[in-house]
């Protein structure tokens, strides 16, 4: 397989929702194994289809120790979200060389279709869930900075554009 480009945060499909998968078909499996080189080669712990230009509510999450755990996710939703946040600094390559803390809650249930088209629930702590919750929000069409105030937000945007540029 192999890794994929990133789209900019400017691309208008970042900011609008992907499409549900019907079914887990071998294209799928195709695009979650490059979605797994695509994460591994940043490095990063999750990535979602829509960063990739894919506008399919695809996901995968890896944030094990020893790297080759990923989680692959059709159509990932939360059930449940625990009341005990967590905050973790976010970045996103769409966003490359800026980071904000970002406040989610700690642990999460999932509910998804698996790789063998099986729908699963799966709960989620630490990095991984914030990773799930990160992914998520990129299939919803938002991004870790819509989490922010609006100058804080433009803030980031105007300084990875300015040294995207260099």
């Amino acid at each position: 397989m192999a890794a994929r480009a990133f789209l900019p945060y400017a691309d208008p499909r970042l900011h609008r929702a992907a499409a549900p998968v019907a079914e887990i078909t071998e294209s799928v499996r195709m695009i979650w194994d490059d979605m797994v080189d695509t994460m591994e080669a940043m490095p990063g712990v999750g990535l979602a289809a829509p960063q990739i230009g894919i506008m399919m509510a695809l996901a995968v999450v890896d944030a094990s120790g020893p790297r080759g755990q990923a989680v692959r996710m059709a159509n990932p939703r939360i059930l449940h979200a625990s009341v005990k946040l967590r905050e973790h600094e976010e970045a996103s390559p769409n966003l490359p060389g800026v980071s904000a803390p970002i406040s989610r809650p700690r642990a999460v249930t999932v509910r998804f279709l698996n790789q063998d088209g099986v729908e699963e629930d799966r709960d989620f702590v630490g990095l991984w869930a914030t990773s799930v919750q990160h992914q998520i929000d990129h299939l919803a069409g938002r991004m870790y900075v819509d989490h922010l105030t609006p100058l804080r937000r433009k803030m980031l945007v105007a300084r990875s554009a300015k040294l995207h540029r260099r």
